[in-house]
C-alpha cells in the first residue's frame, strides 16, 4: 500500500507486502556478541508421555541445535527444559522452544510440534476445565469439539488453517494468529453450550465472500447466517418436582418479617413455672423425671419380654395322617350319600301311596255318585 505522506518514496511500491517477516540471520544481529544473560524456561509433563519424550528427544536437541538452543530432559523430576547458549544470535527462537516443550508435555506428537520453530507458526493452550462443573456435561461438550468419527475437528482445521489436539481438559492449537483466534472463540462458546456447527457455517460462507473481490469493502452481515435461540424445554430441578408432587405451593412474597418465637421464660410464664417457688419446681422436675423413668422401664422390659416369646414354628404334619384322614372324609361322603338315596326313596314311595289313595278316594266317590243317581231315576218312576 502506497504512503500517503507527500515526499516521494521511490522504493515504495504496490507490490511490497509489508507485513512480510523476514528470516532473522545471524548478521541482522548488531552487537554480533552473545546474549548478556541466559535464558530458560521448564516445562513438567505427566507420566504417560515419559516413554515418548525418551525416543523423540535424541529428535527434539536436534531440531533445537540448529537454532542454537540447548535442551534437557529431567526423568526424576519429570520436566523439560530448554535455555539460551553462547551461540543463540535469534531473541524469539527460545521463546519458540519453550511452546515446543509445552506442546510436547500437552500429547502433541513431535512431527507437528517441531512447526511451531518457524515465525509464521504460533501456537495456543485453551483451558477447558473451568467451564462446567458436571463431569458428564464436560465430556459431552468436549466430545462436539471432535465430533462423529473426528469429522467436526477436521472441518475446523481446513477453514482456519490450524491443527488442534483435544487433549483432558486443554486443547492445543497450532497455525496463523488469525485462525487461532477464531479458533478460541470456538472452543470457548461449544463449553458454553453453543454448538461448533453454528460456527462453521459461518466461517464456510466468510470463505466462499473472502474470494469475491467486489465485496472486500462491503458489509458481510447480509450474507451470514442468522440463528435464532429456540426455548428448549428443560428438566427441571429435583426439588422443584419433589414439592410438585407433594402439592407444595410457592410461599408468597410477604415484606413483613416473620413472627418472633418466643423466648423460654415467656414460654414458662405461659405454662405457669415462672410463678412457682424453688421447691415447687424442684417437685416437678424430680415427678417428670420419674415419669420420664418409668416410661423408659417399661419400654425396656416389653423388649426383654419379646426375647422370650416363642416364634412361629411350621407344622410338620405326618404323610401318613394325611392319607388316614382323607380316606375317613371319603367314607363320610360315601355314608351321607347313601343316607341322601334311601331318604329320597323313603320320600317318592310315601308320594306314591298318597297319590294311590286319592286316585282310590276319587273312584269310590264317582261308585256313590252313580248309585244316587240310579236311586232317583227309580223314584221318579
Amino acid at each position: 500500500m502506497p504512503s500517503d505522506h507527500k515526499k516521494d518514496k521511490p522504493w515504495d511500491t504496490p507490490d511490497i507486502d509489508k507485513w512480510k517477516i523476514d528470516e532473522f540471520k545471524p548478521e541482522d544481529n548488531a552487537s554480533g556478541s552473545p546474549f548478556l544473560e541466559e535464558s530458560s524456561f521448564m516445562t513438567l509433563f505427566p507420566k504417560y508421555r515419559e516413554e515418548y519424550l525418551k525416543q523423540i528427544w535424541a529428535d527434539v536437541t536436534k531440531a533445537l541445535s540448529q537454532k542454537h538452543i540447548a535442551c534437557t530432559l529431567d526423568l526424576v523430576e519429570g520436566s523439560m527444559t530448554v535455555k539460551t547458549t553462547r551461540k543463540t544470535f535469534d531473541p524469539v527462537q527460545i521463546l519458540n522452544a519453550r511452546d515446543m516443550i509445552k506442546l510436547l508435555a500437552r500429547s502433541v506428537p513431535f512431527p507437528q510440534a517441531v512447526k511451531i520453530m518457524d515465525d509464521e507458526v504460533s501456537c495456543d493452550v485453551v483451558k477447558i476445565g473451568g467451564f462446567v462443573t458436571n463431569k458428564e456435561r464436560f465430556v459431552k461438550r468436549r466430545q462436539r469439539l471432535i465430533g462423529p468419527s473426528g469429522n467436526t475437528l477436521k472441518a475446523l482445521e481446513l477453514l482456519t488453517d490450524c491443527y488442534m489436539l483435544v487433549q483432558g481438559n486443554t486443547v492445543a492449537v497450532m497455525g496463523p494468529h488469525k485462525g487461532l483466534k477464531v479458533m478460541r472463540t470456538v472452543i470457548e462458546d461449544c463449553m458454553k453450550n453453543i454448538h461448533p456447527i453454528y460456527h462453521i457455517k459461518e466461517l464456510m460462507v466468510k470463505k466462499e465472500l473472502a474470494k469475491r473481490p467486489e465485496l472486500a469493502n462491503e458489509d458481510w452481515s447480509r450474507f451470514l447466517p442468522n440463528f435464532k435461540k429456540k426455548n428448549v424445554a428443560r428438566k427441571l430441578p429435583k426439588q422443584v418436582k419433589d414439592d410438585r408432587e407433594k402439592g407444595k405451593t410457592k410461599k408468597t412474597y410477604t415484606p413483613f418479617p416473620p413472627q418472633q418465637t418466643p423466648r423460654k421464660i415467656d414460654l414458662q410464664i405461659e405454662s405457669g413455672e415462672y410463678f412457682l417457688g424453688k421447691k415447687e419446681k424442684r417437685l416437678k422436675e424430680l415427678q417428670e423425671k420419674k415419669q420420664h423413668q418409668e416410661e423408659v422401664s417399661e419400654e425396656r422390659q416389653a423388649e426383654r419380654a419379646k426375647s422370650y416369646e416363642a416364634p412361629d414354628e411350621d407344622v410338620r404334619e405326618n404323610p401318613l395322617l394325611k392319607k388316614e384322614k382323607k380316606d375317613k372324609k371319603k367314607k363320610s361322603k360315601s355314608s351321607d350319600e347313601d343316607d341322601d338315596g334311601e331318604k329320597k326313596k323313603k320320600k317318592h314311595k310315601k308320594r306314591k301311596s298318597e297319590d294311590d289313595e286319592d286316585a282310590d278316594s276319587e273312584k269310590s266317590e264317582k261308585k256313590k255318585h252313580k248309585k244316587h243317581k240310579k236311586h232317583s231315576s227309580e223314584d221318579d218312576e
